[in-house]
């Protein structure tokens, strides 16, 4: 099971006199409803990479949870060098996970956020894989998630990533050893900003 130390910055005062959360708050939020497609974003970028026969690599695709798609595009490093890089992109189109239950003023509070991305602006994730098939992954995950739902708004990501490689066994193909990633940044939405600390 994944282990998440998820950090806010601040969270005293969080809620204002007319009740509203406050921006980090929102922030947290934002993210929370993204988390499950960090290690989903990750997981396609591999499928292609193993799966690629040129530069190019077909666009991989899951559904979320409960609706939308999250597809990867972009480029992987070819050749027989053991050290190779994955220049993707993410896109999400009418994308949830679903509703997500958080603890906030010593309420449960049910969240549900729907993301999107825009054409020509969608988040970058890079990835450099070094000693394959049992070396090092090192990554970012940088860009703009569109909200609507009970965030409305705009979040960015900039996280960085690393963790540990392991063959496939009976393959030639590569993956990223469960448990052993860190990820690591910030999410902004607004004036809000919120601190992630997780292992997937």
């Amino acid at each position: 099971m994944r282990t998440v130390c998820l950090l806010a910055i601040a969270l005293t005062g969080a809620c204002g006199d007319d009740g509203e959360i406050d921006s980090d708050e929102a922030a947290r939020r934002a993210y929370l409803g993204l988390d499950q497609s960090i290690e989903a974003s990750i997981a396609l970028g591999f499928d292609g990479f193993n799966a690629a026969s040129s530069a190019n690599i077909a666009a991989q695709a899951a559904p979320g949870l409960v609706s939308g798609t999250l597809t990867i595009t972009g480029q992987v490093d070819q050749g027989a060098s053991d050290n190779k890089g994955m220049r993707l992109l993410v896109g999400m189109d009418d994308y949830s996970d679903g509703p997500f239950t958080i603890q906030y003023d010593d309420e449960e509070i049910e969240v549900a956020i729907t993301y999107e991305t825009a054409d020509g602006a969608l988040p970058a994730l890079d990835m450099q894989l070094k000693s394959i098939p049992d070396g090092t992954l090192d990554g970012t995950l940088e860009g703009s998630y569109l909200m609507t739902g009970d965030i409305e708004g705009e979040a960015v990501l900039s996280l960085t990533f690393s963790g540990a490689l392991r063959p496939i066994p009976g393959t030639e193909d590569v993956e990223r050893v469960p448990g052993t990633t860190t990820v690591t940044g910030t999410v902004t939405s607004g004036d809000g900003v919120y601190m992630v600390d997780l292992s997937i």
